[in-house]
């Protein structure tokens, strides 16, 4: 195809799967729900049994859609007018997001009778589909669709179990609190219940660390913990706050930077561009990582080295540590996943965490909320207040930081021993107002000006939550400053 447009694809897809389950079983209910195994998640429910006979109609029903070419006709566009509507609506969560939030860009359209409501353009006609699969995965389906890397293909299917289950925990804690949709939580917002909800999911936080440091501690031949996650996920608190929940199970941790392992950058290999590719685990020094954990976990001293980023050289002179009787090791990278950077301690002596901004919480029951959206928004948080770095220079960069996780960092997450999902439903209020006052800077000549808007408009679902309910210890500190780890 000459020009692809990855997300229009996607939502007309959607439209026409939706359309498509409830021709066949007009009593049954879909729940848009997460991004797994290269593709979406998806629930069917009122409809007991799924089977794969149900997914094989669903396929014919949908390739019928497809090949009728029928017209998808945008019925309303106008927000205000869906408002005033919003008591004869037949979809709870519609009606809950129009009646708590302000002038959001959701749009009705209409295919072959049916009716449903979208964030975003849809194609005008259902021809324009030519290629996607649906698979029965446990009790629901996962929906794929080719992506703007690489429009001709679908993409490679990678199993998750893990990252599946941590998925299923976090529905059910937000069905519990009522808030699996935008509607739930803003309703909390605007009748001032959101500083209970904030301290219930902070909670969770803790009693998620504490379940994976008394995890550690019972295992008395653990020496080396490693934390890995993609960008934005909240590595740097989480692995203090484990600290804190070690100590408190009478070991004491020893933290180290994989990043301080960076060779010099005249060593560092080049990417496929010629640039340098810092996100390559043989930009790190390997060899002398794993020579100094296999003699930290023998109980001697190491002076562990100290990067400068500025000149790309290491310092003369680093930190000298050692191990206490009673302590642990702790490194912290986007490689902690990847055996190369710790094959010289045996398997059995090493305990792997995999950490990540898994959002749970959706627009509506067809809509979901981007968990790369939500670690976009946080590192043009925390890039301009700790880097000041502007949201135009974070966009810039984000496709290569998105290859680096492809290529180094996913396809390991399931080598993880625990995996931590370190969203908080509530986050977006609080980040809005930072985002938005910098995302509004980018000018209309700037490429990333369409990216920028978009996010603007995602945002304007949330109402703001003030920054004053979030404790100084949260993960969310680390993006939006004043947290009690350190300053900026």
């Amino acid at each position: 195809m000459e020009f692809y447009e990855e997300r229009k694809y996607y939502l007309t897809l959607k439209m026409i799967f939706i359309k498509a389950v409830k021709d066949l079983y007009p009593k049954a209910e879909v729940i848009i729900q997460n991004a797994l195994n290269k593709g979406i998640y998806i629930e069917v429910i009122k409809k007991p049994n799924l089977n794969g006979k149900d997914v094989e109609k669903i396929r014919e029903r949908m390739d019928e859609i497809i090949g009728a070419d029928y017209f998808i006709n945008e019925t309303c566009a106008d927000v205000e007018t869906l408002k005033k509507m919003s008591d004869s609506l037949k979809r709870p969560d519609i009606t809950r997001l129009l009646d708590n939030s302000g002038w959001i860009d959701l749009r009705e359209y209409e295919l072959n009778g049916y009716h449903d409501y979208f964030h975003g353009k849809l194609y005008s006609k259902t021809g324009v589909i030519y290629l996607y699969s649906i698979e029965q995965y446990k009790s629901g389906i996962i929906l794929k669709y080719p992506l703007k890397s690489n429009p001709n293909e679908l993409p490679e299917a990678i199993n998750t179990p893990k990252l599946a289950k941590v998925f299923e925990e976090s529905a059910k804690w937000h069905e519990i609190m009522d808030v699996l949709f935008v509607g739930g939580l803003n309703e909390q917002v605007i009748n001032s219940k959101i500083e209970d909800l904030i301290r219930i999911n902070e909670t969770l936080h803790h009693i998620k660390l504490s379940k994976i440091a008394e995890k550690i501690a019972n295992h008395s031949e653990i020496k080396i913990v490693t934390i890995a996650g993609p960008s934005a996920s909240g590595k740097t608190t989480f692995g203090k706050r484990l600290c804190l929940h070690l100590k408190a199970n009478q070991i004491l941790p020893v933290i180290i930077s994989a990043d301080d392992y960076y060779k010099n950058r005249n060593s560092v290999p080049l990417d496929c561009n010629g640039k340098k590719d810092y996100e390559n685990i043989e930009s790190l020094d390997l060899k002398l990582i794993n020579r100094h954990l296999e003699e930290l976990a023998a109980g001697k001293e190491v002076e562990i080295p100290s990067y400068n980023f500025l000149t790309g050289e290491r310092e003369k002179e680093g930190a000298k540590i050692k191990v206490p009787d009673n302590g642990i090791i702790i490194i912290e990278g986007i490689h902690g996943l990847n055996e190369k950077l710790t094959e010289a301690i045996p398997k059995e002596h090493k305990f792997k965490i995999y950490i990540s901004c898994l959002t749970q919480l959706n627009i509506d029951m067809h809509n979901r909320v981007s968990t790369t959206d939500v670690r976009k928004i946080r590192r043009i948080v925390r890039d301009s207040l700790a880097r000041g770095a502007s949201a135009e220079e974070t966009l810039g960069m984000w496709e290569s930081v998105k290859k680096g996780e492809e290529k180094y960092i996913f396809p390991y997450q399931e080598e993880a021993d625990a995996m931590f999902d370190s969203n908080l439903v509530y986050e977006l209020g609080v980040l809005k107002i930072f985002a938005v006052r910098e995302l509004v800077k980018i000018k209309v000549t700037s490429p990333y000006y369409e990216e920028a808007k978009r996010l603007i408009k995602f945002l304007d679902y949330f109402m703001d939550i003030d920054e004053k309910f979030v404790p100084d210890d949260s993960l969310l500190k680390e993006f939006i400053g004043g947290s009690y780890f350190y300053k900026y």
